[in-house]
């Protein structure tokens, strides 16, 4: 088996000062079970043999993307999201059906993203234009599955929407998985580890948000921490609205927690997976639906998700009125806010 049809040989991540890729030997079973492929896929699991890992060169790895006269898969499917909006448990449901491949936040993404914040400025690692010419090749190896009928879907991080719509194109199929800038809130200040988060992420959110702008930039530092929450919002929001086209279909999170068999079903149609109502109906009755997703090992259902944020709005009121507020008047100023308000 060569390396354009092998899955097991996953490309994880780029070294991108010495232009390497590190290639793992991994199980389907190994890609299903992670929750995040990013650098945790790489620590040692208790109780067995540390992965083969090895460094190839970008010239060596890209000649092979495709079989001599055989086109390179390049079918995979994408959720894009906010953040802390049940994507990863979207991704845990939609894995369970036959013929798909689910792959939840891969390094490789990450990287590309992160590339294209700093395209076209001085201290930029690559020149202008190599992210596009080199994108598609990463979504190709993403594509690679281990059955013929398999197709992969992958659930991207939340600041990979800024290359949403290079990863998509016309063609692709995606679903955009959202809250409320109300409901939003109330998730991010709810939780200590989503109020870290925040901390470390503003700096980066407005640097992104500030680009989509036009006029004068807003500043961090006017910014309490609910009115970074707010600001978080409109940045992931503004991302995925620039992305949006007509593959792409867009789910409340809250409204899919209402009625999470029929929206299941919906969305697995529209992403062209099989799925009947009555799988769909089994599945978010079962033990995915009442455990955290990102952890399965600790119990977390949708009716104490409720608790959770009932508790923030009522400990965080003032707050969230003023951050909500200040949403507004940015909308006012900026209109791709307002498209985002609007599409919310």
């Amino acid at each position: 088996m060569t390396f354009a049809s092998d899955p097991s040989l996953f490309v994880h991540q780029m070294d991108i000062a010495h232009d390497r890729l590190l290639l793992m030997r991994v199980s389907e079973d190994d890609l299903r079970a992670a929750s995040f492929l990013d650098q945790r896929l790489i620590e040692p699991q208790p109780g067995k043999p540390q992965r083969a890992m090895q460094w190839a060169d970008w010239s060596t790895i890209a000649p092979q993307t495709e079989d001599a006269g055989t086109p390179a898969r390049d079918d995979a499917r994408f959720i894009f999201h906010i953040g802390h909006v049940g994507s990863t448990l979207l991704a845990r449901l939609l894995g369970e059906a036959p013929g798909t491949l689910a792959l939840r936040e891969p390094q490789l993404l990450r990287q590309f993203a992160e590339l294209r914040m700093v395209e076209g400025q001085p201290h930029s690692p690559w020149p202008t234009g190599r992210v596009a010419k080199r994108l598609p090749l990463a979504r190709k190896w993403l594509s690679r599955t281990f059955e013929p009928n398999q197709r992969a879907l992958i659930k991207a991080t939340s600041f990979v929407s800024d290359i949403a719509g290079d990863l998509i194109e016309d063609t692709r199929k995606a679903v955009c998985l959202t809250l409320s800038p109300e409901r939003y809130l109330q998730t991010i200040l709810a939780g200590e580890a989503s109020r870290q988060e925040l901390a470390v992420l503003s700096g980066t959110r407005i640097q992104r948000l500030n680009t989509r702008l036009e006029g004068p930039p807003i500043n961090l530092w006017e910014l309490d921490e609910a009115r970074r929450a707010a600001m978080a919002w409109a940045c992931e929001m503004t991302a995925l609205c620039a992305a949006s086209n007509e593959n792409v279909a867009w789910q409340d999170f809250d409204a899919f927690l209402a009625s999470p068999a029929e929206a299941l079903a919906a969305t697995a149609a529209h992403l062209e997976i099989s799925l009947s109502q009555q799988q769909a109906q089994t599945w978010v009755k079962g033990p995915i639906m009442h455990r955290y997703s990102k952890a399965p090992e600790q119990g977390y259902s949708p009716e104490l998700r409720e608790e959770v944020l009932a508790g923030a709005a009522r400990e965080r009121r003032d707050d969230i009125i003023a951050a909500l507020a200040w949403l507004e008047k940015a909308a006012k100023d900026h209109p791709v806010i307002a498209s985002a308000l609007d599409r919310a």
